[in-house]
């Protein structure tokens, strides 16, 4: 464990000198100010808390930008070390792959967990701010904050994954957008286009749900728009949300990072210094 702490501090080092740390606080905090103080509109039509209705706005935000954010800060751990020259020296340190990996993705991580926790803390002080009801949304805030902590950690062992298997930084890079598209945006698109040539028919039905649950931006999404109070305020999956038990989303929004995280321990056991 001290290993693993010990490269943990240094790569937090390296994002610091980066700019990542500041750059991923910054996208964080602006967009979800704006979304507090512009998706909050509904909540009279909808008879909910401000706050709750914030909750499903991020959803909507977190589920593009997390992912985004956890990739840009990944994709060259490794591909990065192999072109730098530096990778010979890190793997003559006393610690193994998977301990120089676990130490990486707990940099990451705390940097995406700092960088969310002032972006949603920013959103919920407006938000309460402007109306004092909303604190009983506090729950929803905290039910997002960790859901997108386990999304974030899907993509930041997703981008080691293909920083392995790419070598150099910028086919890591073309790989990391290329995945970022096909998983939060290809994917829905593919869905809708099956469930409009379908109709309706016996291929949706058995499907879409396996379909949704296995993607891990999905899952994030169904589970927090069906435990939200303000579903009707984010559209687009508000059906699927009711329809699909809350566990199974659950259950694979907690597998994906591990099977990340071990996919990516796999592939970088295979790079040669």
């Amino acid at each position: 464990m001290n290993r693993v702490l010990a490269v943990s501090q240094s790569e937090f080092r390296i994002a610091l000198r980066n700019r990542w740390v500041a750059i991923a606080i910054l996208m964080m905090a602006v967009f979800s100010l704006v979304l507090a103080a512009a998706g909050s509109a509904p909540t009279g039509a909808l008879g909910t808390d401000r706050l709750s209705v914030t909750v499903a706005s991020l959803t909507s935000l977190a589920v593009y930008l997390v992912p985004l954010v956890a990739l840009l800060m990944s994709f060259d751990a490794i591909a990065g070390e192999v072109e730098r020259g530096t990778l010979p020296l890190l793997l003559t340190y006393p610690a193994s792959r998977a301990e120089i990996v676990l130490g990486k993705f707990l940099a990451h991580l705390g940097i995406l967990e700092l960088a969310v926790g002032i972006g949603y803390g920013l959103a919920a002080a407006v938000t309460i701010g402007l109306d004092g009801a909303a604190l009983s949304g506090l729950p929803a805030l905290v039910r997002l904050f960790w859901t997108s902590l386990a999304l974030g950690a899907t993509f930041i062992g997703i981008g080691y994954l293909v920083s392995s298997l790419s070598r150099r930084p910028s086919g890591a890079a073309g790989l990391a957008i290329g995945v970022w598209l096909v998983l939060i945006v290809l994917y829905d698109l593919g869905l809708l286009a099956m469930v409009v040539a379908d109709e309706g028919g016996g291929l949706t039905s058995r499907v879409l749900a396996p379909a949704l649950i296995g993607n891990p931006a999905d899952a994030f999404r169904l589970f927090n728009l069906a435990a939200s109070e303000a579903t009707a305020a984010a559209a687009g999956l508000a059906g699927a949300a009711s329809t699909i038990p809350p566990v199974y989303a659950l259950g694979s929004l907690l597998i994906w990072p591990a099977v990340a995280l071990g996919l990516a321990i796999i592939a970088f056991r295979r790079v040669t210094p």
